[in-house]
C-alpha cells in the first residue's frame, strides 16, 4: 500500500523535474541565437509596453537599436562603473555582493518574523551585476522571490557560457530602462540630449548612468541634488573602468 502511494508522488516529480529542464533548454536556444540576432524585445519590456497601454491614453514607446561601436565609450564606462565596476573580470555574479544581500535578506526576514509580519515575504535584495540584470530583464518577471533569484543564477550562467561580455553589454545597453517608455542607449540619448548615442559626452554619459536604478524617478525629477552629486563621482571614478 505505501509503495502504491509512492508512485503518483515519483511520476509527479519527474514531470516537474523534466519540465524544468526543458524549460532551462528553451533559454539555452534563446541565448545561443543572441550570438547572431539582437533580441527585439524583453520580457520586462513587454510588461511596461502592456503596463503603459492599459493605464495611458497612448502608448508611448521610444527604442532604437545600435550596434555596440555607435554606442558612447563615456556611456559604458560610466554604466559599468556605476553598476558594475568588475564586469570585465567576473564570471556573472559579485559572490561578495550576494554574501552581502544574503545577509540583509536573513535579517530582513528576522525583523519580519519578530515584528509579527511573517506573513509578508520581504524584499529580496540581489546585489546584481549586468548580466544579472540583463537575464532578468530578457526572459522574468519583476518580483524578487528566492525563486525568481535562482532561475536568474542559471540565466546568468548561461548568458556568460554562451555569449562574450561585449555582446552582454551590447544587448544590455538596447534594452536597459531610462525611463517610462524609454530603452536602449539610443533611445535614451534622443530623449535626454538630442543627440545620437555615439555622441553623449562624459557628463551626459555620467547623468544617464545614474539614472538606471530608478529611471522613472529621475525622469520625473531631473534637478535631483542626488543626481547632480552622484554624476560626479561616477566621472571622477570613469578612466577606471575596464572595457570589453
Amino acid at each position: 500500500m505505501p509503495h502504491a502511494r509512492f508512485h503518483p508522488f515519483l511520476r509527479w516529480l519527474i514531470f516537474l523535474v523534466v519540465a524544468w529542464l526543458g524549460l532551462q533548454l528553451f533559454f539555452l536556444a534563446r541565448i545561443a541565437l543572441m550570438v547572431r540576432v539582437a533580441p527585439e524585445s524583453t520580457a520586462f519590456e513587454r510588461s511596461e509596453g502592456w503596463r503603459i497601454a492599459t493605464t495611458k491614453d497612448r502608448l508611448r514607446w521610444r527604442q532604437d537599436w545600435v550596434p555596440y561601436s555607435q554606442i558612447s565609450n563615456h556611456l559604458k564606462r560610466a554604466v559599468i562603473v556605476s553598476e558594475d565596476d568588475i564586469f570585465a573580470q567576473h564570471d556573472g555574479v559579485q559572490w561578495d555582493a550576494i554574501e552581502k544581500a544574503w545577509s540583509k535578506n536573513a535579517k530582513a526576514e528576522l525583523l519580519a518574523s519578530r515584528t509579527h509580519k511573517g506573513s509578508n515575504t520581504p524584499k529580496v535584495v540581489g546585489g546584481s551585476t549586468i548580466t544579472q540584470q540583463l537575464a532578468k530583464n530578457l526572459f522574468l518577471s519583476g518580483e524578487r522571490t528566492f525563486v525568481r533569484k535562482g532561475q536568474e543564477f542559471v540565466l546568468t550562467v548561461m548568458l556568460e557560457a554562451v555569449l562574450d561580455k561585449r555582446r552582454i553589454l551590447e544587448i544590455y545597453l538596447n534594452h536597459v530602462e531610462w525611463g517610462e517608455g524609454i530603452f536602449g542607449a539610443e533611445a535614451a540619448a534622443q530623449h535626454y540630449f538630442q543627440k545620437p548615442a555615439s555622441q553623449l559626452t562624459p557628463w551626459e554619459a555620467g547623468r544617464l548612468a545614474v539614472m538606471l536604478p530608478r529611471p522613472k524617478h529621475y525622469q520625473k525629477f531631473p534637478q535631483s541634488e542626488y543626481l547632480s552629486g552622484r554624476t560626479e563621482i561616477i566621472l571622477s571614478r570613469m578612466g577606471s573602468a575596464q572595457l570589453p
